[in-house]
């Protein structure tokens, strides 16, 4: 397969022929949210796919994952990444243990964004898009997360944290060391 030029939108992924395996456990897991739509559909499957691909390949969505699920539902590659590049839940680079990702859009902006971001990152020593050295933090900047009554806010993993302070922000990232 002949590499692609990589963009800022692919995030510099590198393409192959490898396809990633994965245990029998994990394959029935696969099968359990296969059967959950019918046999014409299943391209429907693959959001939850992607999720336990993501899981099971380090947090982070590659290559040989995408291979894999290409095969797994009979999809092209394209197709799959696609779906993983259209989401911000995906993630197309390792990341750190604690992903964090501010709302970067109007409401959140208007609120107070760039303050905490300013103040996520001087604190942690890198910048968005960024991972600390240890492989604790990776903050990403990303678009509306559905909480603009609540802005300003950040996600880490599945965890929502709204009306965002400075004060807020430390106590947060405390309990994430």
């Amino acid at each position: 397969m002949a590499a692609a030029t990589p963009t800022s939108f692919t995030d510099k992924i590198v393409v192959s022929d490898e396809v990633a395996e994965f245990s029998p456990a994990v394959i029935d897991e696969m099968k359990s949210h296969l059967a959950k739509y019918p046999a014409d559909r299943t391209r429907s499957a693959l959001i939850p796919l992607l999720f336990v691909v993501q899981r099971e390949r380090g947090g982070w969505i590659d290559n040989p994952g995408v291979n894999f699920l290409a095969k797994f539902l009979n999809l092209e590659v394209t197709d799959v990444w696609e779906t993983a590049t259209f989401y911000s839940m995906f993630n197309l680079r390792p990341v750190g243990r604690h992903h964090i990702q501010i709302c970067k859009t109007l409401s959140c902006k208007i609120m107070g964004e760039p303050d905490i971001t300013d103040h996520i990152c001087s604190k942690l020593g890198i910048h968005p898009g960024e991972t600390t050295e240890d492989g604790k933090f990776t903050v990403s900047l990303v678009e509306c997360l559905g909480s603009c009554g609540t802005a300003p806010m950040m996600q880490i993993g599945f965890d929502y944290h709204e009306d965002l302070t400075i004060e807020k922000v430390d106590k947060i990232l405390d309990d994430c060391k």
